[in-house]
């Protein structure tokens, strides 16, 4: 029997799986802090795409979204709006609002989003947002693009804030075991967030003094000014956790993530932002701007004009990444904090790369290609 088996037969890193497996379900049953999906199940991971506003449409309009997880194999619509508890943001944010205000000394959360509710929003630091909310078991860190969102823990519930119906929206929920907030912590330290609303005390302190550091506004102090994370949901999923400090200097997309990942990359960002990058093929891999997004089933599209999310996809299935984040593509946030996480996984690199209708080429005028057109050409060529 060679090293890498077990004395049962497994091999070591199928016998890692197993006990990862049988880990997830356990804590599925004890009702453990966790991602959450539409029916109110316990998850190891989600991504939801808040749609925007059509045009004379009723509130109701801009809180629809697109769902996926590991069980959809793609995107499927969502199950309820985003103002809702039934949905699965809203299921999995509800969290703060129960389980942490009644167990205070066994929760840690942490709040963070450069434009904050309430108050106004802040441009020294990262430009980031996202909501952490652990046990001394698992936690779930939300990572999102929404300004004004969630509501702090002195609010008591859950809401949507008005100012986020109009555009398009990302949110990447991962249910992560207690030992990951460690590295998670570490990344923070680098994105620099803007924490409005945070806990993290007692036995939390002690063991994960990254994520007490970076929820009092500490940050890290010498090079190198980006570091990436390799981090295992509870299910045992890797991610990859990309996160930059301001003194980096660079787009995170082209300056660093596409020769990371080794691929280019079709790029979904605010493009109502001052300072817009354009595409760029300077590198040994390239980066497109998207500017157009389309959902098959139910057929809508929309500008990149108007959406608000941020997120990337190779262009090709492999090496096949797929990646949600909170950084935009221009000359301002090259200066910021921030960061992203990507996967390789088909079924999420398939529905990220369905959504791609047209882009802008790096030739000198800019041209916007379509996507589609191009795939009907090579196929007419083979």
């Amino acid at each position: 029997m060679t090293e890498a088996s077990h004395k049962d037969g497994l091999p070591k890193d199928m016998l890692h799986i197993l006990v990862l497996s049988l880990t997830f379900l356990h804590n599925l049953v004890d009702g453990s802090i966790s991602c959450y999906d539409d029916s109110g199940k316990p998850v190891d991971w989600f991504i939801v795409y808040k749609l925007p506003q059509p045009h004379h449409r009723s509130p109701a309009g801009g809180m629809q979204y697109m769902y996926q997880d590991e069980n959809t194999q793609g995107w499927v619509q969502g199950r309820s709006l985003m103002n809702n508890t039934k949905g699965a943001v809203g299921r999995t944010l509800q969290q703060l609002y129960t389980v942490a205000i009644r167990r205070q000394e066994e929760t840690a959360y942490v709040l963070y989003n450069d434009a904050p509710p309430k108050t106004h929003s802040s441009t020294l630091k990262g430009h980031t947002k996202g909501a952490i909310l652990l046990d001394q078991n698992q936690g779930f860190w939300l990572l999102h693009s929404t300004p004004h969102f969630p509501p702090s823990l002195a609010e008591k519930e859950y809401a949507w804030p008005h100012s986020a119906l109009l555009y398009g929206q990302t949110f990447l929920c991962v249910t992560y075991s207690y030992d990951q907030f460690k590295e998670i912590g570490k990344q923070l330290l680098f994105t620099e967030p803007h924490v409005y609303d945070c806990r993290v005390e007692g036995t939390f302190a002690q063991d994960l003094p990254a994520l007490l550091n970076a929820s009092e506004g500490r940050h890290v102090q010498k090079e190198p000014w980006n570091s990436s994370a390799p981090l295992t949901s509870l299910g045992g999923k890797e991610f990859v956790s990309f996160a930059k400090f301001r003194f980096f200097g660079d787009d995170l997309y082209s300056g660093w993530l596409a020769q990371a990942l080794a691929s280019d990359l079709y790029v979904e960002f605010w493009h109502r932002s001052t300072g817009i990058l354009p595409s760029n093929c300077s590198g040994n891999f390239r980066v497109y701007n998207v500017e157009e997004v389309a959902f098959q089933e139910p057929a809508t599209s929309f500008p990149s004009m108007s959406d608000h999310s941020k997120w990337c996809v190779g262009t090709e299935s492999d090496p096949g990444w797929a990646c949600v984040g909170d950084m935009n593509r221009n000359c301002a946030e090259e200066y910021r904090g921030g960061g992203i996480i990507c996967c390789r996984d088909p079924a999420v690199w398939k529905a990220f790369y369905s959504l791609v209708q047209n882009y802008t080429d790096c030739d000198g005028a800019g041209a916007i290609q379509s996507i589609r057109g191009m795939e009907l050409e090579k196929g007419n060529r083979d």
